[in-house]
């Protein structure tokens, strides 16, 4: 082998080495490239974005108040495991548990309708479709 082919060989190699991690890659390394794969997971993706939002909401205001989640489930009257799964962006709450979420935070819940939902995005506001 010459130089040059053994050079280029350990060069490949090395760009090989360094693209993996050895605990693998990002979670939004791996959800950007199954989005490109899958049409289904892209759908589902949209189908989430609501309840992902709103658990950022949820976890901010959690956080800027300085509670945990079991403080918060106290104060909203509920489980550990309601605050979690809320916080987890993956399930539906209902307006029910929104509003004691806005009793808990010393806040108060609102509710509407636009129709330039692309707006909600910079607000601290959730558009369910």
């Amino acid at each position: 082998m010459t130089k040059r082919v053994e050079k280029a060989g350990a060069e490949r190699a090395s760009k090989a080495r360094k693209a993996v991690s050895p605990i693998g890659s990002t979670h939004r390394a791996g959800s950007s490239r199954r989005a490109r794969r899958s049409a289904a997971y892209r759908e589902e993706l949209a189908r989430l974005a609501p309840y992902e939002r709103l658990a950022r909401i949820v976890i901010g205001r959690r956080q800027a108040l300085g509670l945990t989640q079991q403080q918060l489930a106290e104060r909203v009257g509920t489980s550990h495991s309601v605050i979690s799964r809320i916080e987890s962006g993956q399930h539906p709450t209902s307006v029910t548990t929104l509003q004691r979420l806005a009793a808990g935070f010393e806040t108060h819940l609102v509710v509407g309708f636009s129709d330039e939902p692309d707006a909600i995005v910079d607000r601290e506001l959730v558009l369910v479709s």
